[in-house]
């Protein structure tokens, strides 16, 4: 099943439904109470038989991105099922096109997600998945909170 999923989150606080298909529903909101400009696409809108995601970003942050990090926190029917941290920009040979982006300047990027290589069982997922300007993590970019449903085992 093919499926595309877009949104454009302006409104914080507000729960939107952006993705179904027969197997999956997505919907997300803002972890903070400030309004963001962020678009983002997802290629196709399914955990079936799908090798790779083809995702589109699109935000204009309220910081400058010389550090990021990005933090994942994912939970599986209530449990915690994964953390993970990554450095994407550190100032130095940064290899991300996101990295030196200024605030209130228009980033634009496209990249594959390799995750959906994983088989989800069906069940209810949250995903909390922050940017932060400083390794301590005190100041943060970006948090978005998806909630992802699956619907039917993918094996």
């Amino acid at each position: 099943m093919f499926g595309l999923f877009f949104f454009i989150l302006f409104t914080p606080g507000v729960s939107e439904f952006i993705c179904t298909s027969s197997d999956l529903e997505m919907s997300y909101t803002f972890c903070d109470s400030t309004a963001h400009v962020f678009r983002f696409n997802l290629t196709p809108c399914s955990t079936v038989n799908n090798p790779v995601w083809k995702a589109a970003l699109t935000w204009i942050p309220r910081g400058d991105i010389h550090f990021l990090k990005i933090v994942f926190n994912v939970w599986y029917d209530g449990a915690k099922a994964l953390f993970w941290k990554e450095l994407l920009c550190s100032g130095a040979d940064d290899k991300y096109s996101v990295c030196g982006t200024l605030k209130g300047e228009t980033l634009e990027s496209t990249f594959d997600i390799k995750g959906s290589r994983t088989k989800f069982p069906k069940g209810n997922y949250s995903v909390i998945v922050q940017g932060f300007s400083d390794d301590s993590e005190d100041n943060r970019l970006l948090c978005l909170n998806f909630t992802m449903i699956v619907k039917r085992d993918a094996f």
